[in-house]
């Protein structure tokens, strides 16, 4: 067997063993690698986010799908943390100037995980957040009602499970640019939420993007983004 000689530490890396933490991905991308908490034991998550906040002091950093157990742990030991049990996230450290604005806009009080988590990235990822609950499709009005505040945003995240048809009624009525969640809310022929993904995919909606059932994060990343760019150069530059 060939034994290839020791590298040494690499340049970005953060090596605990168990884990290489991508340190340069701040600098590179503008935004800090993220604790993806399912699969991880909670000690591991409490030392991860320890790391990533001592490495990148100025900013927040994140953990996502936290157990129970996890949130426990993250309590315990970083007192300082917001630990959310809705969206199971950790955010240990202060999002630096927000710039521009994202609205997360939940169909029912059952895609309130997803929403949440969605809502906490975003602001994580540097933009200011505006959360509307609720408004689902089986009651039109209150979609009407909040209309001002969709025209609002930079851009908009739209959550929902059943049949999925939210984003393609905000998304007739409003040009902001949206991306769809859908969430594995619904009853058996919901398919753990392929109806809504396939519902959203297949959108008469033009300016409709779609990611995976119930990926709040993906959906809080791409918003957030979309909402800094969208701000004026001269104000990102001040």
């Amino acid at each position: 067997m060939t034994h290839l000689p020791d590298q040494g530490p690499q340049p970005g890396v953060h090596d605990l063993g168990y884990a290489r933490l991508d340190t340069d991905r701040l600098e590179r991308t503008g935004d800090a690698e993220v604790v993806y908490g399912a699969g991880k034991t909670p000690s591991q998550v409490v030392e991860l986010l320890r790391t990533l906040h001592a490495t990148h002091p100025g900013h927040a950093v994140l953990a996502t799908r936290l157990t129970e157990e996890a949130q426990e742990a993250v309590t315990a030991a970083l007192p300082e943390a917001v630990v959310d049990p809705v969206g199971r996230t950790a955010v240990l450290g202060e999002p630096g100037a927000l710039r521009g604005t994202v609205a997360v806009v939940a169909a029912g009080t059952s895609d309130a995980p997803v929403a949440a988590e969605a809502a906490t990235t975003a602001r994580v990822f540097g933009a200011d957040v505006d959360v509307i609950t609720d408004v689902g499709v089986a009651g039109l009005h209150r979609v009407l009602g909040v209309r001002e505040r969709l025209n609002a945003a930079d851009c908009l995240i739209v959550v929902a499970g059943m049949e999925g048809a939210l984003p393609s009624v905000v998304g007739g009525l409003v040009g902001v640019p949206l991306v769809a969640v859908p969430t594995s809310v619904g009853y058996g022929a919901s398919f753990g939420g392929l109806a809504a993904l396939l519902g959203m995919l297949n959108s008469c909606a033009p300016g409709v993007s779609v990611v995976n059932i119930d990926n709040g994060f993906g959906a809080g990343v791409f918003a957030a983004r979309v909402a800094r760019q969208s701000v004026p150069r001269e104000t990102k530059e001040a």
